[in-house]
């Protein structure tokens, strides 16, 4: 058989397109997927944190409440120290930056960042602080008031 080249049969080249398309298909899962995890970020509160169950060296949230006469300037300026409590455990903080115009002790506040065991401190990367969960703007309060008010003008309405 000198000279012969080796000819692909037509149900060998559909395995091979096959195999090559679930290759492919597998590969753009694994990168999807991929990325996925580095973006997810789960939430923990100070008790979970305190009871083990937040990963170490590895990003997440925590969030609760920022406890009253812990907030810290330290001396450069620009790094904050203070404690996050859900009322059952605390956990101290530490951030670089600046802080949001809401950020206020007794107030609540969620961060995100990770957690050093060696330190004992969550190092926080971001800080958000939430607004008063009361809050509605003014647009929407009067919206519902109007339509309170409209319902109970209806006969029959039940308030």
């Amino acid at each position: 058989m000198s000279g012969a080249s080796f000819q692909f049969k037509a149900r060998h080249k559909r395995l091979a397109l096959a195999l090559l398309g679930a290759t492919l298909l597998g590969l753009a899962a694994w990168f999807v997927l991929s990325a996925f995890q580095k973006n997810l970020v789960f939430f923990f509160t100070p008790s979970q944190i305190q009871a083990g169950e937040a990963p170490l060296n590895r990003r997440f949230r925590i969030g609760g409440m920022v406890e009253v006469g812990s907030l810290q300037r330290l001396p450069d300026g620009m790094s904050y120290h203070f404690v996050v409590t859900d009322r059952a455990q605390r956990v101290s903080v530490q951030y670089k930056g600046l802080l949001p115009d809401l950020f206020k002790e007794g107030k609540g506040v969620v961060a995100q960042g990770r957690l050093l065991k060696e330190q004992g401190q969550f190092i926080a990367e971001e800080v958000l602080a939430k607004h008063d969960e009361n809050y509605m703007p003014p647009e929407a309060a009067h919206a519902l008031e109007q339509a309170k008010a409209a319902q109970t003008l209806q006969p029959g309405a039940q308030p």
